[in-house]
């Protein structure tokens, strides 16, 4: 089956001319967008509803250039959204309206809880709890419905949406280098991979996780998985995948490959090098054992990188070839421990002390050369780790996977257990030097870069949910999408970054930021209203924008700041801050200084001893009247025009300033008359008060002589014994129940398949039917007589005993007499 290229060229064009539509099209501001605005009666019932069962959802989807897709929970179809980025201002967001609907070609049996599209906008996934469905987005125009019909698939329905099946989708993700490939993480602790372009009905690979050895593990939230993440684009992280389980625990698989997964030659090729030169090169054999178990697997799954240096001069990218070890399956490294000064707990390098839950969610992301790790925990902590080695693959030979061939005899699928390393376990030191671990199969420890406490309201009835995003523009920043709203973290410290870069910093705490809340009161009891969209957009010319979409289908556009965000603010410790200078540089000059000192003082000029005996009517007279006007006039009268300047300009401003003092002074006048009428009131109730207190001291007075009052505080044990009991409250009971429907599910399908093999091997064989039905015959014989010889044993058995009974009370009535 090809990934939905099937159909006449004609439509596909059709359907590609009609994306934005081109008459009475009319661009809007996003957020007024009438998909938006127009919300039908008891539109949020639906999205309420859905919120509480699946938690945080996410209808919303960015195909990264100018597509934005919504998914109408009431109306069960998908609106397509032509966007304009920074048009007609830098920092605005412009839409198309009317928008184009895509409708699917069948009706959906279950409530969509995300969405998200691949990398080249041809596919969009549908995911629900309990089923998965896949849109192919370029189908046919329908006049009738004026919407598009496109096909729509369902994926792994045989495991995931069987009327029997007790499995529910965890989380759900497409494969970075492969635009075919879906990872899901199941609740039956299943990795799986599937290929749209070759079956959606069977995975491609299937990774059975078993974090712990069968019989060891201390609590049932260490076998459950939470969430999933694929690597980045560094060294062996590309082929990784990391689990998160739900004690906060996180492991790796390394590599998975998706079989015809494009990727980069120089990756490749310098992956390849590096275990040429870290790993044959090493003086430990299990090192050399380890990199040359990698370096023939990627020979077979990248068979170029073998090729003569002549044949591979032009290659850019490579394909991966579908290849798996015969004889060995994948480890599954971890639980990764956090890096530890000597005299650390075991526990808290696994999880923190400040986190509170259990893990939710996790993210993945790649900033620069450093690997940053997110989970969040139901407490409303954020737990960010970097991690502090490079990962490299690592098997366990003896343990074969099971292979699905074609008639070609080339591989088709896999399948395999993956089990952790006990022996691996082991904390890592700061002191402990980087040799010892290179090649050796250790899983990358991590160091702990912050804790950081969304401060979220308290729950009573349940757990906080919290999904996290990767800013695409600024990867230092990570949104947290919860039901209280949305908040941005961005990280001021990267170790390796900063080392590159030649900067010798301290460890500096993220800054934590609210881009929206959704609580409708500042009161506890107010409930937030839960989001049911987020989108981050970006240009190319530096600005980013926050798209939300809540319950009720209102939309909010944000921009968000990015220059300068990575600079904290400076203050200068050493120097103190002179208050009336502030002050005086915070007052603003409603009159100049220079005209409140005055007219400067001008001294006369040097006059003649007989200035009085001279005429005004003379020449000379004339001379020196003129020099005095012109020195008053250049002091005085200047001075006063620049002063009936200032009063004439200042006036308004003056009567504004006196006008708001007396606003401000009747209202204090107000306030002080409220108050001065409540103060009686206020009297009489700290009266009633202090009478409540006093009659509340005397009883409890009387309680403490109450006999049993003074008991004796817990002790340690009774304290961590108690906070156990609370561990297995919160946690523990809900990943047993997960547990015990998971192998429910896993039992009704063992047993259904093992019947459906029986009837088809009797249809195959029927000559043989006879030696069954005698072996039957003989099985059945031969319980009678077990069962005859089990009833005889028993009535032996009753007959001694009574016969012990009787000597016994003779033996009793003998001591008596």
């Amino acid at each position: 089956m090809r990934f939905n290229f099937d159909i006449a060229e004609s439509t596909e064009d059709d359907s590609r001319r009609s994306l934005t539509p081109k008459e009475d099209v009319q661009w809007v501001p996003l957020q007024t967008h009438p998909v938006f605005t127009t919300t039908a009666d008891g539109g949020g019932t639906a999205a309420t509803a859905s919120a509480s069962a699946g938690g945080v959802r996410n209808l919303l989807a960015w195909d990264g250039a100018s597509r934005l897709y919504y998914w109408d929970s009431n109306q069960q179809c998908l609106h397509r959204i032509s966007i304009r980025l920074g048009e007609p201002d830098p920092t605005s967001v412009v839409a198309a309206s009317p928008s184009k609907v895509l409708r699917a070609d069948k009706e959906l049996n279950f409530v969509v809880n995300k969405i998200s599209i691949n990398r080249n906008g041809s596919a969009l996934l549908l995911a629900g709890l309990d089923d998965l469905c896949v849109m192919y987005l370029y189908g046919r125009s329908s006049t009738k419905e004026n919407a598009i019909v496109c096909r729509i698939v369902s994926i792994g329905s045989q495991v995931y949406s069987s009327d029997s099946s007790a499995i529910r989708i965890l989380q759900v993700s497409w494969h970075p280098y492969s635009d075919t490939h879906v990872g899901i993480l199941s609740s039956d602790s299943v990795f799986r991979l599937f290929d749209l372009s070759s079956g959606v009905v069977q995975p491609e690979q299937e990774y059975y996780l078993q974090p712990v050895e069968p019989g060891r593990s201390r609590n049932a939230a260490s076998i459950c998985p939470v969430d999933f993440s694929f690597g980045g684009d560094h060294l062996w992280d590309r082929f990784s995948v990391f689990v998160l389980f739900s004690d906060g625990s996180v492991y790796i698989l390394c590599p998975v490959v998706p079989f015809g997964s494009v990727y980069k030659w120089e990756s490749i090729l310098e992956i390849y090098s590096d275990a040429h030169t870290f790993g044959l090169k090493s003086a430990k054999s299990a090192a050399v054992n380890n990199s040359n178990m990698a370096i023939s697997w990627l020979e077979a799954t990248f068979p170029e990188v073998a090729q003569e240096a002549t044949d591979r001069e032009n290659l850019s990218t490579i394909k991966a070839h579908s290849h798996a070890l015969f004889d060995a399956s994948l480890a599954l490294q971890g639980p990764l421990r956090k890096v530890c000064h000597g005299g650390e707990d075991e526990d808290l390098a696994v999880r923190g002390a400040e986190c509170e839950g259990r893990a939710v969610s996790f993210l993945y992301n790649l900033v620069s050369k450093d690997s940053i790790l997110v989970t969040a925990w139901s407490g409303g902590q954020l737990q960010i780790d970097a991690l502090a080695d490079e990962i490299q693959p690592v098997w366990i030979t003896g343990s074969a996977p099971r292979l699905r061939v074609d008639s070609f005899d080339h591989i088709r699928g896999i399948a395999m257990i993956c089990e952790s390393i006990p022996a691996e376990h082991s904390i890592v030191k700061l002191d402990q030097p980087l040799d010892n671990t290179v090649w050796l199969g250790h899983p990358p420890p991590l160091l702990r870069l912050a804790i950081v406490d969304l401060a979220l309201p308290r729950k009573t009835e349940g757990s906080s949910l919290i999904t996290m995003f990767a800013d695409p523009l600024m990867p230092e920043r990570i949104y947290s999408l919860h039901e209280g709203g949305v908040d941005s973290i961005v990280l001021h410290f990267l170790p390796f970054t900063s080392q590159i870069n030649g900067k010798d910093e301290n460890i500096k705490t993220p800054s934590v930021h609210p881009v929206l809340s959704t609580c409708q009161g500042e009161t506890s009891s107010s409930s937030p209203s839960p989001l049911s969209g987020f989108a981050s957009l970006s240009d190319s010319f530096g600005y980013s924008w926050v798209v939300v979409v809540t319950s009720t289908q209102e939309c909010v556009v944000l921009e968000m700041k990015t220059w300068n965000l990575l600079l904290p603010i400076q203050i200068d410790k050493e120097k103190p801050i002179d208050m009336e200078q502030q002050k005086e540089k915070d007052t603003p000059d409603i009159i100049s200084k220079e005209l409140l000192s005055g007219p400067k003082s001008v001294l006369a000029p040097q006059a003649s001893p007989n200035l009085r005996s001279i005429s005004a009517d003379s020449i000379e007279g004339r001379s020196a009247l003129h020099q005095y006007f012109k020195l008053f006039h250049e002091n005085y009268v200047e001075y006063a025009h620049k002063v009936y300047f200032e009063l004439k300009h200042h006036g308004p401003q003056l009567k504004r300033i006196i006008d708001d003092q007396h606003a401000r002074l009747d209202e204090a006048q107000q306030k002080i008359s409220r108050v001065e009428a409540k103060q009686p009131m206020l009297d009489e109730r700290i009266d009633r008060a202090v009478q409540r207190h006093n009659s509340l001291e005397q009883r409890l007075q009387r309680l403490r002589r109450l006999p049993g009052a003074h008991k004796k505080p817990l002790s340690r044990a009774e304290r961590e014994f108690k906070s156990e009991l609370d561990q297995f409250t919160g946690v523990e009971l809900d990943a047993l129940r997960s547990s015990i429907d998971t192998l429910g599910a896993r039992l009704k399908r063992y047993t259904k398949s093992s019947k459906d093999n029986l009837t088809t091997q009797r249809r195959k064989i029927p000559g043989r039917n006879h030696v069954q039905d005698a072996q039957i015959s003989q099985l059945k014989l031969s319980l009678e007589k077990l069962s005859l010889l089990n009833s005889e044993s028993t009535k032996k058995v009753e007959l001694v005993e009574s016969a012990i009974k009787t000597v016994e009370s003779s033996r009793n009535k003998t001591i008596l007499s």
